[in-house]
């Protein structure tokens, strides 16, 4: 029955993958680079803007690698995706791609040579955005320092490594429709709304995903495990101690302390340094959208949550130990001037689903981008063990919610290494 089920499988990948061929489109032509002095300046602008809001140079370079001149690996449950070079090289980057060969890949997944492209470049969100801002990028890519540099292949399973499959994943999740506006939002929210749906693409991040690596509908910015971080919901029941507001929102986005709330680390940071380079009203209409969507009254007051801390555990409690040792100094409340960490009742590390971001963080540390002024905490990789690892996320857990205990501690520590392997835990949330 094995060998049977077997072949009716790879005889159903056959089938699928012969009638993704004979409707894939074919190849645009390609065409001479663009003259840089045929964009205006005004629509470069426009499109660097636009960019920053797409985190595209994030995505399309890798580490110590030219800007926007791809490489970077891509790490999906389906396998490794190496991002495109798109840069304006006519043989390794778009440097031959027409405009409507541009719009086509935004819109439909497709390259210049009518290949299906792997929605990890979020195609499916692209959809959302005007034409105009397409092709505002299109200027400014067209416009950037060509460089030569061939992307390694992708390192996808069978069959996922099988792109014509792409044309059936494409018929049941791609919509190829422009932003609709919310008819009962003002100007400011349905900006909000384009840039969070479209270029800003944050439910790549911050939904829940299928078996196919398709985005829930249903539980849109909700948390999802991305790129070995989890994504905390920014829609619904956000796990915060303190709701946010607009302004707070927005002085996060731009990079700035909040105090209930503190600084962007891990996958975020990045998209938050692009974000404080852009115009403050897109900032803030992103923030206005996102609040929006966020439920539940005002949360406690900052007594309240301090009240609700618990004492120190045992003095041989390893993880009060360790906490008192390496952690207090700057994370209690104190006079002292380094004292300068989020209070750790704030934090929302200690409140999502998984321990994932919270042992990453006491290993990494939070830096600001390079050559930045910004907070700063040192990683402790290499300082504690595994089992001091664990007895430390699980004394915070304990100490500064309410919440029910991590069951998988043991597990993220010991997969922490593999992005692939760590799956949110299943613990959720005490009422």
């Amino acid at each position: 029955m094995k060998i049977l089920y077997g072949v009716v499988v790879a005889l159903i990948v056959l089938a699928a993958t012969a009638v993704a061929y004979a409707v894939s489109p074919r190849s645009l032509e390609p065409i001479e680079r663009p003259d840089p002095q045929r964009f205006d300046s005004a629509t470069i602008e426009l499109g660097e803007r636009l960019a920053l809001i797409g985190n595209c140079a994030e995505c399309h370079t890798a580490e110590r690698g030219e800007a926007y001149a791809g490489g970077r690996p891509i790490p999906t449950p389906l396998g490794t995706i190496f991002s495109t070079n798109i840069t304006p090289d006519p043989e390794t980057g778009i440097g031959n791609w027409s405009q409507a060969a541009f719009r086509r890949s935004m819109y439909e997944g497709l390259d210049r040579e009518g290949q299906h492209l792997y929605p990890a470049f979020p195609y499916h969100h692209f959809t959302k955005v005007m034409p105009e801002d397409v092709d505002a990028l299109y200027a400014y890519l067209m416009t950037r320092e060509p460089v030569r540099n061939e992307a390694p292949e992708n390192e996808l399973r069978f069959p996922f490594n099988l792109r014509p499959l792409l044309a059936a994943w494409k018929l049941l999740y791609l919509d190829n429709e422009r932003f609709t506006r919310l008819p009962d939002a003002d100007e400011k929210v349905n900006r909000g709304a384009y840039l969070v749906q479209g270029l800003g693409h944050c439910g790549g991040c911050h939904t829940p995903r299928n078996a196919l690596q398709a985005e829930k509908e249903d539980d849109f910015l909700r948390g999802e495990v991305t790129e070995n971080w989890y994504a905390p919901a920014i829609a619904g029941d956000v796990p915060a101690a303190v709701r946010w507001n607009e302004q707070k929102l927005a002085d996060y986005l731009a990079g700035r302390w909040v105090d209930e709330h503190g600084v962007a680390f891990g996958a975020m940071a990045p998209v938050v340094h692009n974000l404080s380079r852009i115009a403050d009203e897109d900032v803030a209409a992103i923030s206005a959208y996102i609040t929006l969507l966020m439920e539940g009254d005002e949360a406690e007051t900052d007594a309240e949550i301090t009240g609700a801390v618990g004492d120190a555990r045992d003095g041989d409690d390893i993880g009060a130990v360790i906490y008192a040792g390496a952690c207090a100094v700057c994370h209690d409340a104190s006079p002292s001037p380094f004292a300068a960490g989020l209070p750790l009742a704030y934090s929302t590390s200690i409140r999502i689903p998984t321990p994932l971001n919270l042992i990453r963080v006491i290993e990494e540390g939070v830096k600001p981008p390079e050559g930045q002024p910004g907070r700063y905490m040192p990683g402790f990789a290499g300082a504690l063990t595994d089992e001091q690892l664990v007895a430390l996320a699980a004394y915070l857990r304990g100490r500064y919610t309410g919440l029910e205990p991590w069951l998988d501690i043991d597990d993220v520590v010991a997969r922490r290494t593999h992005p692939g392997a760590v799956a949110v835990a299943e613990t959720a949330e005490a009422e």
